[in-house]
């Protein structure tokens, strides 16, 4: 928690919530929002028109 002094009143801020998470649609692609689960991949793969290439 923080302290605000401000023209010699202290004002406390309240403690924040931990965010839930949230799972998002993008173009018929699912995202979430918690980045501790996302799993992070060393070498990811893509495709483009049907060939697959290693970054």
């Amino acid at each position: 928690m923080t302290a605000l002094l401000y023209r010699g009143h202290t004002y406390a801020g309240e403690a924040s919530a931990p965010k839930a998470c949230v799972e998002l649609t993008y173009r018929r692609e699912h995202y979430n929002t918690c980045r501790q689960e996302i799993v992070h991949d060393n070498h990811p793969t893509l495709t483009y028109r049907g060939v697959s290439y290693t970054k």
